[in-house]
């Protein structure tokens, strides 16, 4: 901890990723992954999200070219999608200090949301990473006066004899909003409608809702489901928060630093640009909008349609992923404490694979 606070002092970045911290360990363990599960037979092709300073992708090249037969190694490329112009030079400069990575790796500075930019549909296998993005994606806040009233969108307004922004709500309309409350209702109505006692009660006593939609995340699947049919998928991402103050489901983390110290808000809308929004990862929706995106999900509302899942899937702690994966025995401290185990217990894998099965 006391290496760490040095790290941190020393920089002036808010916050690393678990990829900066653990290198090369991290990102070996996504390599190994990778390896066991890819279909080898075609060459490899990994394209990765929000790629930061490219220690993700330097890792992966460099463990793939140690360890995997160079056929793997030489056919392969890595292409990173990434939004920010300066983090596109780093990542190029990272990778380049092995410079036979350079004929295999490309930076594309570009939005992943948007469709256009992936071209025709790709109809080879390929490998798509996430770490630390789903976080950062654009949510939606819906509110419901009670238990048993319509959710409706949550617009924000400046008004104009007020100084700060206020809430304004209307009925549900915004198309990723919709789908995504779609999604949410979909396990609802395979059981029994609530109960005359439970409908009653929420009208004496109504309690509002307040829950926070990964529509950024919503998107972004469906993007990846047009332009990438067979991709194979590696996300990780934070499971919860703690402290949050912001109410609501899945509400996100609104912090700011200053000189060291961390304070935490409880409104977002007291965030005027100069705080760092984090959400946590609800692995379980997670799934279901990877399978809604894939097809799957919107058939089951067919109840006469008899088809498989088009994916598999699997949500698992970060320290079980690498103890399967990694190199645990790299990052073991002299009295066998290991921060790659025993730190970001709030931190989950998940990942989804195309299956064959459509029976």
């Amino acid at each position: 901890m006391k290496h760490l606070d040095k790290i941190y002092k020393q920089s002036g970045i808010a916050w690393f990723t678990p990829v900066e911290l653990f290198k090369p360990w991290y990102a070996q363990g996504i390599a190994e992954a990778i390896l066991r599960t890819a279909n080898l037979s075609v060459p490899l092709k990994i394209y990765e999200i929000g790629g930061g300073s490219g220690t993700c992708a330097k890792g992966i090249l460099d463990y793939i070219m140690l360890n995997a037969p160079p056929r793997i190694y030489n056919n392969m490329t890595y292409t990173s999608v990434e939004i920010s112009p300066t983090l596109a030079e780093i990542q190029k400069q990272t990778v380049g200090e092995v410079h036979s990575h350079l004929s295999k790796f490309k930076v594309e500075h570009r939005d992943a949301m948007d469709r256009s930019g992936w071209g025709d549909v790709e109809q080879q296998p390929c490998w798509v990473i996430m770490l630390e993005v789903l976080d950062n994606l654009p949510h939606d806040l819906i509110y419901s006066e009670s238990q048993v009233s319509p959710w409706m969108e949550v617009w924000v307004e400046k008004q104009l004899d007020r100084e700060g922004l206020s809430e304004l709500y209307k009925p549900l309309h915004d198309s990723l909003i919709k789908r995504c409350v779609e999604i949410l209702e979909l396990d609802k109505n395979d059981t029994k409608q609530s109960s005359i006692v439970s409908k009653a009660w929420s009208k004496l006593f109504p309690k509002p809702r307040r829950c926070w939609l990964p529509t950024g995340c919503m998107k972004l699947l469906e993007v990846l489901h047009a332009a990438l049919p067979k991709m194979s998928l590696i996300a990780s991402d934070f499971s919860f928060l703690p402290d949050v103050k912001v109410p609501g489901e899945r509400a996100p983390l609104v912090s700011t630093k200053k000189d060291g110290h961390s304070s935490d808000y409880s409104n977002f809308l007291y965030a005027k640009g100069d705080a760092d929004i984090f959400f946590p990862t609800d692995f379980w929706l997670l799934e279901r909008i990877d399978h809604y995106c894939s097809g799957w999900l919107k058939l089951q509302k067919d109840k006469s349609s008899l088809q498989g899942k088009k994916r598999r899937t699997i949500t698992i702690d970060t320290s079980s992923f690498m103890e399967e994966f990694g190199l645990p025995s790299k990052t073991r401290t002299k009295d066998g404490y290991n921060p790659l185990l025993d730190d970001f217990k709030n931190t989950k894998f998940y990942l989804s694979v195309p299956t064959h099965n459509i029976n």
